[in-house]
């Protein structure tokens, strides 16, 4: 934990008061925790987020990093089950500052060192400019298993990239570039051959390379 003093030079043993405290984070080498949110790494502005630091080692603490701020919150691990040590980070009402890339370390109480950082874990959130895609199915929503069926998302608004999502899908949305055809941006997410695995409802979203975070209202 570190801080600063600033003092005049005609008064060097006079110091101000202290800055607030920063904590540095080295990164050391044993077991990295798993970072996984229940309600999947896609939500709506205001809704409610939780971000989950678990590990098979047993951490007293996890820390929680995002890409690009300085701020380390850090909570107490618990034990929900034997073997695992878990604490939960809940960030709601979601905006746009909780969009980003984020990743968690845990750590033991009687050492300084923390664990290697988990996978990063992208949170997208949605809602934060006004474009609404549309979305379409070819042949149709209705194909048998082992057809080809590509699902097409359109914008008239500006939008360089187009993400697919499956509503309960704990993996991140496809992404592509958008193309630009007769008066549309658009892009063409192909499933071929079709399973049973497809099935489910789908929506496709707008984002701009400015923030790939910042996602348009769902189609």
């Amino acid at each position: 934990m570190f801080r600063c003093h600033g003092f005049y030079r005609d008064t060097p043993q006079v110091w101000s008061a202290p800055s607030d405290p920063l904590e540095l984070l080295v990164p050391g080498v044993s077991g990295k925790p798993s970072l996984l949110t229940p309600q999947g790494p896609l939500v709506a502005s205001g809704q409610s987020l939780t971000l989950q630091c678990r590990s098979d080692v047993g951490y007293d603490r996890f820390a929680l990093s995002q890409e690009g701020r300085q701020a380390l919150p850090q909570h107490p691990g618990r034990q929900p089950q034997a073997g695992l040590s878990q604490a939960d980070f809940p960030l709601g009402p979601v905006t746009n500052t909780h969009a980003g890339r984020y990743r968690c370390y845990g750590g033991h109480n009687l050492s300084s060192e923390w664990s290697a950082p988990s996978d990063p874990l992208d949170i997208l959130v949605a809602g934060w400019f006004p474009d609404t895609p549309s979305l379409s199915v070819q042949p149709g929503p209705v194909v048998a298993s082992g057809e080809n069926v590509t699902l097409l998302c359109q914008s008239r608004s500006t939008g360089e990239t187009f993400l697919l999502s499956k509503e309960g899908a704990a993996r991140p949305p496809l992404r592509l570039r958008s193309k630009y055809r007769g008066g549309h941006f658009q892009a063409e997410f192909s499933m071929s051959p079709v399973t049973s695995a497809h099935n489910g409802t789908y929506r496709c979203y707008s984002s701009l390379s400015s923030n790939p975070y910042l996602l348009s209202h769902a189609s």
